[in-house]
């Protein structure tokens, strides 16, 4: 299976949920289970199917979790030297032709989101801004037409 890039915060951020699902969800689910076993007849008790179709799911995330982490290239930010250039991990000042402007990090797509300004290596912006240098334009296909941007600043926090 081909090795998944991801922050060291996102790499955290995964172990943090597993731990949270092994040592706090999965007992107080398993007590859940147990007292509606206790109320008697299980083919008409909904709490019991519940609790148990919440098992499935918290075993089931758990599996995703620890493949996730088998498989993840953990890459530290401030330990890349790339020189100024548009690479995983780095946060990415750019402008765009009005003016505005934004700031990206490049990230891995389970710990990407637009509010936080961090967007998946895989999304359009991301592969138009990999591998560019500050001062560069990169046209970037949006769903309202191409949109043109300058990278204004290239850092690695």
């Amino acid at each position: 299976m081909p090795k998944t890039p991801m922050t060291t915060r996102g790499a955290d951020l995964l172990r943090d949920e597993l731990h949270r699902l092994k040592t706090i969800e999965r007992p107080a689910n398993s007590t859940a289970i147990g007292e509606a076993r206790a109320h008697g007849d299980l083919s008409e008790n909904a709490e019991y199917h519940a609790a148990r179709e919440r098992a499935g799911f918290i075993e089931g995330r758990i599996s995703e979790l620890e493949a996730k982490l088998a498989n993840a290239q953990v890459i530290d930010p401030k330990l890349v030297d790339a020189e100024g250039r548009c690479v995983f991990g780095a946060t990415v000042d750019v402008a765009d032709d009005s003016g505005e402007a934004s700031t990206w990090q490049i990230v891995g797509e389970d710990e990407a989101d637009i509010k936080e300004g961090r967007i998946s290596f895989s999304s359009p912006m991301a592969r138009a801004l990999i591998g560019k240098e500050s001062g560069e334009m990169v046209e970037v296909q949006t769903p309202g037409g191409i949109k043109l941007y300058e990278i204004v600043d290239v850092r690695y926090l």
